[in-house]
Parts: structure tokens; C-alpha cells; sequence
């Protein structure tokens, strides 16, 4: 790249969490100027927040924008609503699942690309080791990058989007690894769907128990902070 080009542009969606925060560092490494972009909808763990603004940071993304919506009112999910957080496994699609959340966080990711006249979209989105989530698949990936080609004013114009998943085909124990060798500070990411303000988790939900399934299979250290640690 000469010294007269500039690096492209992504909008990199960052929850705060483990998976979104590998995410960022993969766009950076790739040689994106990365534009963080966190979504406060109402979720009960909202330190995730907090995580992932000090990720931004650590991360070098160019800027970071939190946007507030109101999935709350929406309800259905037990992130959304007041319905407990369930602390065994359950069949199908639980009750975690927020409607429709990827698709709209990926839309507004989409918008602010637009303006920042950015072709590339990052999302932490995982099939492998997941809670079975209809969002975090191949085909929805595909479909929303076909989406961009026909909704949007760059699209119709003939721009090509990309919507970049890198660890859709990863377990948790790769993508712990692939965080060590990029340099992610684990011990800042929140995943826990009940942790508490401080961001302590509570070693019981789906997100927890594959966040330390993820160390455990990759023989790292968990650098998780627990409530009663």
C-alpha cells in the first residue's frame, strides 16, 4: 500500500463480549480502519457496554459509537424482558434469542457504512459453538450481504458489499487462541447474560458455560471474573 492510499474502511459490530472483540482485532489485522459500533437495546448485562468501550480502545478502532434503541419494549428474550436468564440447556432456541437482533444490528452497522462510504461490515457471529441461534448462521450472513447489494444506494450503484464473519466456522477454543495471538485482553470482554455491574459473571448461563468450555479446550487460563471470586 503506498503512502498515497489510504486503508479501507469497516464497521466492525462490538458487543463487548469475547467473540465481537477477536472480531475487531481481525479487521485491524486485516488492515481495516475499523469503526466500532455497540448497540445499548436494553440488555440486562449491560457492562457489556462498559467492556466494550475500553476494547475500542485497546483494539484501535478509529472511533467507537454506542446508538440506543429500545428492544425492551419489543420483549420476547429473556435479555429484554423480565423472564429468568435460564441456567441449564435447553433443546431448540432459547429463550436468550432476541428477535431479530442481529438483523437489526447489522442494518444500522450497514447505515453508518454508508455515511463513513465504507463497503465492509464485521460481525462475531459463530455456528459452531453457539446457543442455536437462527442469526448466527451461514445462510443469514449470505442473505444480509444480498440484502446490502439491493438496499442501499452504493449497492444499486454496482459497490460491492461484504459482510465478513471470520469465526462462523471457529470453536471457542479456536477462537481463544486466535484472540491470544492478536493480542486480546480477555479479562476486559463481558459474556455473561446476568453479570453484574461490575461485570463479574455468574458461571451459570449458556454464555458462561461455553466461555470457560472455550478456555478449557484451548488449556488457557480463564481470566473470567466471577460474582464470589
Amino acid at each position: 500500500m503506498s503512502m498515497l492510499q489510504t486503508k479501507p474502511k469497516a464497521v466492525v459490530l462490538l458487543s463487548g463480549g469475547m467473540d465481537s472483540a477477536v472480531t475487531l482485532a481481525i479487521a485491524k489485522a486485516a488492515g481495516f480502519d475499523s469503526y466500532a459500533l455497540s448497540l445499548d437495546y436494553g440488555q440486562r448485562h449491560r457492562a457489556e457496554l462498559d467492556a466494550a468501550a475500553k476494547l475500542a480502545g485497546r483494539l484501535g478502532a478509529v472511533s467507537h459509537k454506542t446508538v440506543k434503541l429500545d428492544l425492551r419494549s419489543l420483549g420476547g428474550s429473556a435479555l429484554t424482558a423480565d423472564i429468568d436468564v435460564p441456567e441449564q440447556a435447553s433443546s431448540g432456541i432459547p429463550i436468550t434469542y432476541v428477535p431479530a437482533r442481529n438483523t437489526i444490528m447489522l442494518s444500522i452497522a450497514m447505515g453508518w457504512a454508508e455515511v463513513l462510504n465504507a463497503r465492509d461490515l464485521f460481525v462475531g457471529v459463530n455456528a459452531v459453538d453457539y446457543s442455536g441461534y437462527p442469526d448466527c448462521r451461514p445462510a443469514f450472513v449470505a442473505a444480509f450481504q444480498s440484502l446490502a447489494h439491493v438496499a442501499t444506494k452504493g449497492g444499486v450503484e454496482g459497490e460491492k458489499w461484504q459482510v465478513h464473519a471470520p469465526l462462523i466456522d471457529l470453536s471457542k477454543a479456536d477462537i481463544v487462541n486466535r484472540g491470544i495471538e492478536l493480542g486480546v485482553e480477555f479479562g476486559l470482554t463481558v459474556s455473561c447474560y446476568q453479570a453484574d455491574e461490575q461485570g463479574r459473571a455468574c458461571a451459570r448461563c449458556d454464555a458462561c458455560r461455553l466461555r470457560a468450555k472455550g478456555f478449557d479446550d484451548a488449556g488457557v487460563v480463564d481470566p473470567t471474573s466471577y460474582v464470589g471470586d
